[in-house]
């Protein structure tokens, strides 16, 4: 048993639901520094890169996520969740965890299902307008269960919905940022002048977007010509993808007003310069947009579980922050029409980035922590 009270974070696989959980643990330790943050994932997910990096405490276990199609790789599925509940109830007796925040994805449903079977307080925050598996399962034990989306309710069992509080999706409040524009655009090589356009496929990068953006490029028609004229993109392609999109980009007349990279760790650092976005409509991405008052073009994930980003998309949509388009309608010369009629109508930016302000939670994470803090009274002192 350690002195200070443990609390287990635990969400992954892709960076929606593990950067939910990076901000809730900072949060936590910023407002109660005698707790001890621990992070639970799988062993294949973003965080087995992320958490390293950043110095966490951390436990990884072999637990997959199910692959739509793949019978075979499917088979050892439920074996390696077995293994992985064995594993995490140990971990959770090792520290004496005291309060487990289950942040979603494939890799939080170990540390959640070890908690529920030794009675340690669960809280949920579900970033999704409609939940995903792991969320509606453990709400049933759940003490706390925080939404991004009212809409997300609806989808939770009935038994489990008095749990429910609408707190909104917890990331990093744009006023704790402290950069500004031309430090950003030195940091990235690019023009603070210039307005910027964000393309973004989420975590793990999007081939599609990457091929839709590249087509148009590589035209070189007038009317690219003329959105370079005032406008410049920053490009985070995907690790997986970067090397074969830069070959492609070497030698075009716009490559000089293209900044690709591979991946950025620290959204608000493009956040903080993006004029317009277009992006994957996962639930971290479309409420940083909110937050910070960034207007965009939401393309969702078509595969993605359960059609979540399509409803994320349509959510967003609906505020009049964003516009939504379905990648199977998209051609690279229909995408980039519908860019330039936003870049060119600036008025109609600056509604979209006021209407995405006007909706956004900034302090979702601080009020999600304080609602957990309630769940940890005998701590609430600083003393354990």
């Amino acid at each position: 048993m350690h002195d200070a009270p443990t609390v287990v974070f635990t969400g992954g696989g892709t960076g929606g639901h593990l950067y939910p959980a990076l901000a809730l643990a900072d949060e936590l330790v910023k407002e109660r520094p005698e707790v001890r943050p621990v992070f639970i994932g799988a062993n294949r997910g973003i965080e087995s890169r992320v958490l390293p990096n950043q110095g966490r405490e951390y436990n990884l276990l072999p637990v997959r996520g199910w692959k739509r199609g793949n019978v075979l790789t499917n088979l050892g599925v439920p074996w390696a969740l077995f293994k992985s509940i064995v594993a995490a109830v140990a971990i959770h007796r090792k520290y004496d965890s005291k309060l487990v925040v289950v942040t979603g994805g494939y890799s939080s449903a170990p540390a959640g299902v070890a908690a529920a079977v030794l009675g340690i307080p669960i809280v949920l925050q579900e970033q999704n307008a409609l939940p995903g598996v792991t969320t509606r399962v453990l709400s049933l034990w759940a003490k706390q269960i925080h939404v991004a989306f009212p809409k997300a309710i609806s989808g939770l069992p009935l038994k489990a919905r008095d749990a429910v509080l609408t707190s909104g999706c917890p990331i990093q409040s744009p006023k704790e940022f402290g950069f500004n524009r031309e430090e950003i655009c030195d940091k990235f090589g690019l023009d603070p002048e210039l307005k910027t356009l964000l393309v973004t496929g989420g975590s793990q990068g999007s081939v599609a977007l990457n091929k839709l953006i590249l087509g148009n490029l590589q035209k070189q028609n007038v009317q690219i010509g003329d959105f370079f004229c005032n406008w410049q993109i920053l490009w985070i392609t995907g690790t997986e993808n970067y090397e074969a999109i830069n070959k492609k980009l070497i030698g075009l007349p716009c490559s000089a007003r293209v900044k690709m990279l591979p991946y950025v760790e620290t959204m608000p650092w493009v956040l903080k310069i993006a004029d317009l976005a277009v992006s994957r409509s996962g639930a971290m991405t479309t409420s940083e947009f909110l937050a910070w008052g960034v207007p965009s073009i939401l393309v969702p994930l078509p595969t993605a579980a359960a059609n979540h980003q399509e409803l994320n998309a349509l959510a967003i949509q609906g505020l009049g922050a964003a516009l939504h388009l379905t990648q199977g309608d998209l051609d690279s010369g229909k995408l980039w029409r519908e860019i330039l009629q936003l870049t060119e109508n600036g008025e109609k930016l600056k509604e979209m980035a006021k209407k995405a302000l006007e909706n956004a939670q900034p302090e979702a994470t601080s009020n999600i922590v304080n609602s957990m803090l309630e769940l940890l009274p005998k701590y609430r002192e600083g003393s354990p």
